[in-house]
């Protein structure tokens, strides 16, 4: 199996909305772009996958000991392999992949975050650059497009979050900030006994609309943020864009019954959306 293809298959097998985006970019950008989203998935799939935090961390540091050869010229992962032909092209570089593992490296050192401004760092680094990596992939003019990533990725790692309610209690993980779930009086047992359907509070949807409405803020300043200059080229971002906040919406229309389920949307939805957001131009 050649690198390309290992990617390829890595980035299909996901699922991802970002999937769908990228079949709509010119080859080598979907290249790029591809390379760069299997990085992110084997980077994050050693904490979702591996159970002892000390070998997780040694794979982590394995990692940054790769991205340090790749720049040197010598990768060896067939992930590197296939991302490394594209870095100078799209000026990838080497502080922005240690950055994705610093943020994965987090999620191995601590489970809870105290307020929202401790929260957003970590979505930096987990989100915030690799929307900054993309834009630069998908070709941008203007400066301020990075402050538009930046802002766009954070929309979307808000929205996992909200998504995954259940799922990182299930890990013993929770990324709601704890000043927030204080002040809506929602203790942490409650989302770690992630309760039937029937045990929902009003303080916990109440908690869940802070939170949907704070993302739903910041799809809209990102989108504000966007210069005129590079919206066609960012379109793939804003095919994630509307794919997300469609999934958000559909929370919503649940309920938040987040604790126990995990909302997504079918792939031929996310197709649609992709297709449609391309023919609107946004």
């Amino acid at each position: 199996m050649t690198p390309q293809q290992y990617v390829q298959d890595k980035a299909a097998a996901s699922g991802s909305s970002f999937y769908y985006a990228f079949m709509f970019l010119p080859p080598p950008r979907r290249a790029a772009i591809t390379a760069f989203y299997a990085f992110c998935r084997e980077v994050d799939d050693v904490v979702d996958e591996v159970s002892e935090p000390s070998v997780a961390a040694a794979k982590l540091a394995w990692w940054r000991g790769e991205v340090a050869d790749a720049f040197a010229g010598h990768p060896t992962h067939p992930v590197t392999q296939a991302l490394m032909p594209h870095v100078a092209d799209y000026g990838i570089e080497a502080a922005q992949l240690n950055a994705v593992i610093d943020g994965c490296r987090i999620d191995l050192e601590q489970a809870r975050f105290a307020d929202c401004a401790a929260l957003q760092h970590y979505c930096h680094l987990v989100a915030g650059v690799v929307g900054e990596v993309a834009a630069g992939i998908f070709g941008r003019t203007e400066a301020q497009t990075v402050d538009y990533a930046h802002r766009l990725g954070l929309a979307m790692q808000l929205t996992n979050i909200i998504r995954d309610v259940g799922d990182d209690a299930r890990r013993g993980r929770i990324y709601l900030p704890l000043a927030e779930l204080d002040r809506f009086g929602v203790a942490e047992e409650e989302l770690l006994l992630r309760r039937s359907p029937w045990g929902y509070s009003e303080r916990f949807t109440a908690l869940m609309q802070f939170q949907a409405a704070r993302a739903h803020a910041t799809y809209d300043e990102a989108l504000a943020l966007l210069p005129a200059a590079d919206r066609r080229a960012q379109m793939p971002g804003l095919m994630m864009a509307n794919i997300y906040r469609t999934l958000l919406r559909e929370i919503e229309r649940q309920g938040f019954t987040v604790l126990h389920q995990r909302t997504s949307l079918t792939p031929l939805r996310k197709l649609w959306i992709a297709a449609r957001t391309h023919l609107r131009g946004g």
